[in-house]
């Protein structure tokens, strides 16, 4: 028997589903994907649109109210626009947003805005030229002509996520709010996570937020802020100004006890946890022919392996997969 809310073992309601739609990227950012990666699902073992659909509508039915599309890239993935107008009417989906790398956004921007994609957070780690290159492979250009035109479209709130690493980037974080006050962008900062090679490689760059936080509040007057949406940040607001500063700790202060969400991957695996390796494959069932009812049970069966909370402190090598594997 399916209950309207869905529930995990541990009582959490998941109200919000990351929705992979491809495990591509135009970019090769390096705690992501490492360069030279090609291993890329098969086109055929991705779910199409009528399957991500049909899954997203039993997720609704079950209770879940947001759905944000990630990838890879889910601009590279054809047709996006068309899959978001089709999840957009879906009855009981409250809010329909969307990560990016904005590289792409340009031609794009007006389109999602119409077809009903509400909200977008976009990956921006450096404004310089140079380490964007080192780090991503790719043009910083592309990315602020594609900010420029979310903005112009109308997209509200515009999240710029930023990735913060010790000797890299955290001599950045200034700039970054300057940037986002001027532009009217929340800026939130992310802890880098041990996932895959590329992620472990990366923890010695990690740093915890709070030593971001202290800086900032030396140089900006923060106060108490607070921002609807499904995630996990908390935030803080820059004084006389409407901005926000989110803080995303799952290493040095993690959310585990109120983990609202899961994740569905482009190839129809459900993933509970990013921590862990709990999951459960969808894709069989649909293409064996899986009764509405067959499909919510398991769901709910996924959602049952849940754990109670990652394990990245006292296990960082346990998780092979690489974060553009499992969906933003």
């Amino acid at each position: 028997m399916i209950m309207n809310k869905l529930s995990d073992k541990f009582g959490r309601h998941i109200e919000y589903l990351r929705l992979s739609v491809t495990d591509r990227c135009d970019l090769r950012c390096t705690y992501c994907m490492p360069k030279g990666f090609n291993d890329f699902e098969d086109a055929d073992n991705l779910l199409s649109f009528d399957e991500i659909e049909r899954v997203i509508k039993a997720f609704t039915e079950m209770g879940t109210k947001r759905i944000r599309l990630t990838g890879g890239e889910p601009l590279v993935r054809k047709g996006i626009d068309e899959l978001a107008h089709r999840l957009a009417a879906l009855p009981g989906l409250e809010d329909l947003s969307l990560s990016t790398n904005a590289t792409r956004m340009s031609k794009y921007a007006t389109d999602l805005k119409a077809a009903g994609i509400q909200r977008l957070n976009v990956s921006l780690d450096t404004l310089d030229a140079d380490k964007f290159k080192q780090l991503t492979s790719g043009k910083l250009s592309k990315v602020i002509d594609g900010l420029m035109a979310a903005k112009e479209a109308g997209f509200k709130p515009i999240k710029i996520n930023m990735v913060v690493m010790k000797g890299v980037n955290d001599m950045d974080v200034e700039d970054m709010l300057n940037f986002c006050i001027e532009h009217g962008f929340t800026l939130r900062f992310i802890e880098t996570m041990p996932l895959g090679d590329t992620g472990r490689n990366a923890q010695d760059q990690y740093i915890d937020l709070k030593i971001i936080k202290q800086r900032l509040a030396e140089k900006f007057d923060l106060i108490p802020g607070v921002m609807p949406g499904g995630g996990p940040a908390r935030y803080m607001n820059v004084a006389d100004t409407d901005i926000n500063i989110g803080f995303i700790t799952p290493i040095s202060q993690h959310f585990c006890d109120t983990c609202n969400r899961v994740r569905l991957s482009a190839d129809g695996t459900i993933y509970t946890c990013l921590g862990q390796e709990h999951h459960l494959a969808l894709r069989p069932l649909l293409r064996a022919g899986c009764t509405d009812e067959e499909l919510k049970e398991a769901i709910q069966t996924a959602v049952d392996l849940k754990p109670e909370k990652h394990e990245f402190n006292e296990k960082p090598e346990k998780l092979v997969r690489f974060m553009s594997m499992t969906g933003g």
